[in-house]
């Protein structure tokens, strides 16, 4: 065991690559289904995004671990772990969501059933 004090945590975006975070934050935000999400929230690490919020604002925030703000949006369940309640209505609902990863959270926002389905018929 070493004497050394265990580092900070640091949340980053996945990718080891020359892009700034804000290009990561929407090259790895994405369209997923409730069956990508599930694992996530059965390891605790999902993090319910209000849609009044802006999903790349709040990367972003995390990214630049702000705890104030992180806090306050705690506070106002703007942010809020999702329950099993959620999870058994995300799953009846079919839910589909935007999602990015921050490490080690998955941040997800539902989308409107409207939005979901981004198709166009052809004519």
């Amino acid at each position: 065991m070493s004497d050394k004090s265990p580092e900070k945590l640091q949340y980053k975006m996945l990718g080891d690559d020359q892009n700034s975070e804000t290009e990561k934050i929407a090259k790895y935000t994405g369209d997923v289904d409730w069956t990508y999400l599930k694992p996530h929230f059965n390891n605790g690490a999902m993090i319910y995004v209000d849609p009044e919020l802006t999903l790349s604002d709040v990367a972003e925030v995390f990214v630049q671990d702000d705890k104030e703000k992180v806090q306050v949006w705690l506070k106002t369940a703007d942010l809020v772990k999702p329950s099993s309640l959620h999870a058994e209505w995300w799953e009846y609902d079919e839910t589909r969501f935007t999602a990015v990863v921050v490490n080690p959270f998955v941040l997800a926002q539902p989308l409107s059933k409207d939005s979901a389905s981004t198709e166009v018929p052809k004519s």
